[in-house]
Order: structure tokens, then C-alpha cells, then sequence
């Protein structure tokens, strides 16, 4: 069982439940992913991050 940390985006409660105990919003995981060597998705994020500073 993995416990994980929760943020509520709307009341900013923090919580280990998937729904907020407040507002019944829907609550966002707080951690960053994983760094990997292996990233298969790097290449579309500088894609994406270069195409944004060209606008």
C-alpha cells in the first residue's frame, strides 16, 4: 500500500484520501515524477518547450 500526499487545487487542503474531506473536489499528488536516464518522453517535453518560446 502506498500512501501519498495529496493538494486540494481549490481549498488547498493536504490529504492521503483520492477526494477532498472539504470541497469533494478532486486532489492532485504532490510529488514530482521520477528522474530516469531512460526518459521516453523527454523529447516531446523539449518539443513542447521550444515551440512555447517561439510564440
Amino acid at each position: 500500500m502506498k500512501l501519498k500526499m495529496h493538494k486540494c487545487p481549490e481549498c488547498g487542503i493536504y490529504s492521503l484520501e483520492e477526494v477532498c474531506p472539504k470541497c469533494g473536489g478532486e486532489l492532485k499528488v504532490i510529488y514530482p515524477p521520477k528522474f530516469s536516464i531512460e526518459d521516453k518522453y523527454g523529447k516531446y517535453r523539449r518539443q513542447l518547450k521550444k515551440e512555447s518560446m517561439n510564440k
